[in-house]
């Protein structure tokens, strides 16, 4: 397995794991899924904003997982801070993938300056917040009920992760 950037021939495996996400799971609050048209708009947005999207590929280049950031808000002051995204396909979860995509999208995010990382998660996905926490993020808040999926309501839990120790936005980076 390795991580790199994803690139036009990954889009069909990127959606597929999305679609998966949105069919089966509560990791993603939307309930339609998606033509490979529109997850190819989304990379190239994401591409456009000089952010990265990564794939895990295997030894064949399939597509294992995927990871990426974009702007947490869009107002000019929420500028240092971004908000992440990251999922493994079914049969390739519980081997560290989703650790390592995102140990690189950390480093991606400090080699631009970034100062926190944000993580919205379903409050009961115990994996993806034991991943979150093991990388350092901490759970800085909870909504309750504030979406729903599959005829039920969810909860968000707020993780962050602060990417460096800058006492101001204007001092230089470490």
């Amino acid at each position: 397995m390795h991580i790199r950037d994803a690139v036009a021939t990954d889009i069909a495996g990127i959606t597929d794991i999305y679609n998966h996400a949105v069919a089966h799971t509560t990791a993603i609050w939307n309930e339609q899924v998606v033509d490979v048209a529109n997850r190819a708009a989304w990379h190239a947005d994401r591409v456009r904003q000089g952010y990265p999207m990564l794939v895990a590929a295997d030894e064949n280049n399939a597509v294992l997982g995927y990871a990426t950031f974009g702007d947490w808000r869009p107002h000019d002051g929420y500028r240092h801070t971004v908000e992440h995204s990251v999922y493994v396909r079914l049969d390739a979860r519980g081997r560290g993938i989703g650790e390592a995509l995102m140990v690189a999208l950390i480093g991606r995010a400090r080699a631009l300056g970034k100062h926190v990382m944000v993580a919205g998660i379903e409050a009961g996905n115990a994996t993806s917040i034991r991943l979150h926490r093991k990388l350092g993020f901490a759970e800085v808040g909870r909504l309750p009920e504030v979406g729903m999926k599959f005829g039920k309501w969810l909860d968000l839990a707020f993780l962050q992760l602060t990417l460096d120790d800058r006492a101001t936005p204007d001092a230089p980076r470490p």
